[in-house]
């Protein structure tokens, strides 16, 4: 959705990696945004967007309008599967529907082979790998790891929103899932006990207010009593005004 960082750059990488010719598009999707959501403000700055995409080596950027995305009169949606009802879902009714929407849209319209995604978008990355597979969609996904700040703060282009202070406590997120991982690492596979472990970490930091933890299966992310490699824990939160996402794969953790 633009206003590009290290993450994004990152999914071109890997794109590259895989791929002979690499194309980003940059689309602001209303349809994924609740009506009290950030729309309007959300970062955008075309200009050092295509200076970055070019610098990285992206052969073309795809830039529709909403008008043509979306024509007058359009209502045809793609509705996800109950897998989309629980964390974003629940905390934001409709999101996944906007997001399988227009994702179904760019891949008929630009027809790549392969499309990278990012892991730090748990669910979605989820949700798209059903839609191909149950829509029998011709495309091979990649989900790139999380780009990740020194202090092992997630990659966002909503980090723009924080203040330094909010900086400081959200820290506490990627803090949180790195010790649940250390204790998964030391014998711990109880999944309650490892949320509760997340949670305490959470604890010291008062400036976050979580949404919710868990550790989920990867498929469908439901919640999981015994984590094992390859499971996750997913973890949301407001850190003063803005709200975050983020997530570990257990045997992986974070760097």
């Amino acid at each position: 959705m633009g206003s590009l960082h290290e993450g994004h750059l990152a999914l071109v990488d890997a794109a590259r990696a895989v791929s002979d010719v690499v194309v980003m598009s940059i689309f602001v999707n209303p349809l994924q945004f609740g009506p009290s959501e950030d729309f309007s403000r959300y970062p955008r700055d075309l200009p050092r967007d295509r200076t970055l995409a070019a610098s990285r080596g992206v052969d073309a950027i795809f830039l529709p309008d909403v008008s043509v995305m979306y024509q007058p009169g359009s209502d045809t949606r793609v509705v996800p599967g109950p897998g989309a009802d629980r964390w974003e879902g629940e905390v934001r009714p409709g999101h996944f529907t906007g997001v399988l929407t227009v994702v179904a849209k760019l891949f008929h319209l630009v027809t790549p082979d392969v499309a990278v995604f990012g892991q730090k978008d748990a669910q979605q990355a989820a949700l798209i790998r059903r839609m191909v597979r149950d829509l029998d969609w011709p495309v091979a996904l990649v989900v790139a790891p999380t780009t990740r700040e020194p202090s092992g703060l997630a990659l966002s282009s909503r980090n723009s929103y924080l203040s330094a202070e909010d900086r400081l406590q959200a820290v506490g997120l990627s803090a949180a899932l790195r010790a649940a991982h250390e204790a998964w690492r030391g014998g711990e596979t109880a999944g309650d006990r490892l949320v509760a472990v997340a949670r305490r970490v959470l604890e010291v930091y008062p400036g976050v207010s979580p949404e919710y933890i868990s550790a989920v299966e990867p498929e469908a992310l439901a919640p999981v009593e015994t984590v094992g490699a390859g499971c996750l824990m997913l973890v949301a939160a407001r850190v003063g005004s803005t709200r975050l996402i983020d997530n570990i794969v257990f045997g992986e953790g974070i760097p």
